[in-house]
């Protein structure tokens, strides 16, 4: 097998009928006929019931993400929405819930094909092998076995739901409601009225047990937004797709199950019974009850081929979440490896199935499986309707796409019912909470332990490439701007967009006049006050920047500049330097980084005047992967957003480090500019044991640097003596960065 590290687009391939084939073959068939007889066992017939108020509710919740995919047609569903309106936080949080989901709702399938597969092998003589198919493991190896061929299937192609799978099962279905129904029509009125009598066997709590048991046979719609990324016309055909997958399986499920209460009982007998009985194939006896042999055996094929279809659209979906997250770095990296010959995700693939694989034998039935999807697909789901409004609100949508109507109202009530109805289902079936809370306590850990720095990174360079991610999320940045000289306010206020983006972030220009002195003087300093300012405002409107202005008399400028910076809580503070080398300078600056709670970003002009914006080479030193990452990616993003410099990433190593370590760090920091700069970059791992020597003669053969600062502790400052080097003994721009 050959792959690519460095690759992670997919072409979009996918039309209409292949989009509907994924929702289809994720809904229509494998849900109703495992979890059917579990509906019908805690409520009897008004599981009919239970299955039109979860349509109601899906149908709803359709069009919520009908609209969130078409304005927003990337792989992931409800993570990238997450992402878009959310913290980086949440956002890890909702794809890793979204994830789980498709895992378990796989392991619900992959195990109902296991239980249909093995009654149908009983059915068959065996000649000495009934002890084989009696034994619990048999049915486990059976959806071990799927789980593997799926795998080796999804790494050579699309997951488009098989369209020859879903037309033959859709045909196998219409006999089975079609041949129902020509019975029903001959029956005496008073046999289909006492078969659903009682109507409530379980009360109106069956009812609700049996929707929160049965949601996941509504849930394969969402699957057409996790593989939006990979669909033509994503904007029509997503909106269309889904839709279409709810109304053919609503078309399908209800006439279906009212079929199997009336004519597929014994008269004087009950559907409840039958599927206490025989909870996982009671389609298949009630079928046999109307078309005898025949219906017995076509809803065993039915039930084996839907389960197969669903299991490989989960799987497939899941792998397509995965795939988002490793891009953005909120899952490893090493998932969103593309192959190369067949461009699928081969290592998300392969995490996805195996994890199927472990779920598989630490769940112990199907009901479990499908208690557990149902509760954790109901709380994205619900999470899902709040994305949607907030990012409605946040007028988020600039192309016509898709609107859902009588906002915000449906919404809310999707929101109220998913929630209500995942808490009901925690409570009835505490081991489907409890397994949702390890995966949310697992994820956690990992997140924090492993993928939060380099998110952040890659997330602050998403904002600077696309500024209205930052309105999206409702964010209003406030950046603080000391200025002094009107010939520096354009490249100043340039970097204060960087980091406050236009529109949604904000900008305090803050001048500081101090007092005393002969009346000349003072009038002097005011006008150089004026002029600063106004020469700031411009370059501030010029950039879509709309700041504040605040004018200040205070007898010590940097205790001022602390002061305000608290005051306002101000997320970044930027200061513009012509001079680093001062002592007084340097000490103010200690202490400044070292009191302020904001991130703060020193820049150095060359000479008066000098424009950040004719910038054409850039350099990076990278000594690790630290928390000044963010800022570091976001400003050199934004720079290369406006100008597209050569930007190169430097790492200096000792002399003596061997070439396979600097073959991987070389590698890695590949991989780390890649995802902040779009663009071409060049790296280079240096070996030299005089690194201060090795970066001043790299800066002097650009225009700009850019470089972290150390964290200031009782004995170590962050001016350092490199930083201090490049500003005695370099006349390139620079911009120090510490990070809060």
């Amino acid at each position: 097998m050959i792959s690519d590290p460095n690759r992670s687009a997919v072409p979009r391939t996918i039309g209409f009928l292949g989009t509907l084939g994924i929702g289809v073959g994720a809904m229509v068939g494998g849900g109703i006929l495992a979890l059917a007889g579990v509906a019908f066992s805690v409520s009897g017939p008004s599981a009919i019931l239970a299955f039109i108020l979860n349509g109601l509710i899906a149908f709803i919740t359709v069009l919520s993400f009908a609209e969130m995919a078409s304005a927003n047609p990337q792989s992931g569903g409800t993570y990238t929405y997450a992402k878009k309106a959310l913290s980086l936080q949440v956002a890890f949080g909702v794809g890793w819930v979204v994830w789980f989901a498709s895992l378990v709702a796989a392991v619900l399938y992959a195990l109902g094909f296991g239980a249909f597969a093995i009654f149908s092998l009983q059915q068959i003589p065996a000649g000495g092998l009934e002890w084989l198919f009696e034994h619990n493991l048999t049915p486990v190896l059976l959806a071990l076995g799927a789980i593997c061929f799926f795998t080796f299937k999804l790494i050579r192609g699309t997951g488009d739901g098989g369209m020859f799978t879903n037309i033959g099962k859709l045909i196998v279905f219409a006999i089975l409601i079609a041949g129902g129904l020509a019975v029903v029509f001959q029956t005496p009125f008073s046999h289909i009225k006492q078969s659903l009598d009682p109507f409530f066997t379980g009360g109106f709590s069956g009812v609700i047990a049996a929707m929160g048991y049965t949601f996941i046979a509504f849930q394969g719609f969402d699957l057409i937004g996790s593989a939006a990324g990979e669909i033509k016309d994503p904007e029509k055909t997503i909106p269309k797709a889904m839709v279409g997958t709810l109304v053919v399986g609503l078309a399908i499920y209800i006439p279906l199950l009212f079929v199997m209460s009336t004519v597929g009982v014994e008269p004087g007998g009950s559907i409840a019974a039958l599927s206490e009985q025989n909870p996982e194939t009671v389609l298949a006896i009630a079928a046999q009850k109307y078309l005898g042999a025949f219906g017995f055996w076509l809803v065993l094929i039915a039930g084996i081929f839907s389960m197969l279809s669903a299991l490989q659209a989960n799987l497939f979906a899941a792998s397509r979440i995965a795939l988002r997250m490793a891009n953005d770095r909120t899952l490893s990296h090493h998932l969103s490896t593309i192959h190369l010959r067949h461009g699928t995700p081969v290592n998300s693939v392969y995490a996805t199935c195996g994890i199927v694989v472990l779920l598989v034998l630490i769940l112990p039935d199907v009901a479990a499986a499908g208690a557990a999807s149902s509760l954790i697909f109901l709380i994205t789901f619900a999470l899902g309707h709040l994305i949607m409004i907030l990012m409605r609100k946040r007028r988020y949508k600039e192309n016509e796409t898709f609107t859902a109507p009588l906002f915000p109202l449906l919404p809310i009530v999707g929101m109220l019912a998913c929630l209500g109805l995942a808490l009901f289902q925690a409570v009835v079936v505490p081991e489907a909470g409890l397994i949702s809370l390890f995966w949310l306590l697992i994820g956690s850990v990992l997140f924090v332990s492993f993928f939060v720095k380099k998110a952040e990174a890659i997330e602050a360079s998403e904002q600077a490439l696309d500024p209205d991610l930052v309105r999206l999320r409702g964010l209003s940045p406030l950046v603080l701007l000391p200025i002094y000289n009107p010939a520096n306010a354009e490249s100043m206020v340039f970097v204060a967009n960087a980091l406050a983006p236009p529109v949604v972030g904000r900008v305090l220009l803050l001048s500081i006049v101090t007092p005393g002195g002969e009346s000349d003087e003072i009038h002097k300093r005011l006008t150089i006050n004026r002029d600063v300012t106004e020469q700031a405002l411009k370059a501030s409107f010029e950039a879509g920047l709309r700041p504040d202005t605040l004018t200040t008399i205070a007898e010590r400028p940097w205790e001022e500049i602390e002061r305000v910076a608290k005051v306002h809580n101000c997320r970044s503070l930027l200061l513009g330097l012509s001079s680093l080398e001062e002592f007084e300078t340097s000490q103010n600056l200690e202490q400044l980084v070292r009191n302020v709670k904001s991130d703060v970003v020193v820049f150095r002009q060359p000479y008066s005047g000098w424009k950040i914006t004719e910038v054409r080479r850039v350099l990076i030193p990278v000594a690790g992967f630290s928390s000044h990452d963010p800022l570091r990616a976001r400003i050199a993003a934004s720079i290369w957003r406006t100008s597209q410099p050569e930007m190169t990433f430097v790492q200096i190593l000792p002399a003596s480090t061997p070439e396979e370590i600097v073959n991987k760090n070389k590698v890695r920091l590949s991989r780390f500019a890649g995802r902040i700069i779009p663009g071409k970059v060049e790296v280079k791992i240096l070996r030299n044991d005089d690194p201060k020597t090795e970066l001043i003669n790299q800066a002097q053969e650009h225009d700009l640097v850019i470089m972290g600062l150390g964290k200031p502790g009782i004995h170590q400052k962050a001016f350092g003596s490199i930083s201090l080097a490049l500003a005695q003994k370099t006349d390139t721009a620079l911009i120090f960065i510490s990070k809060k």
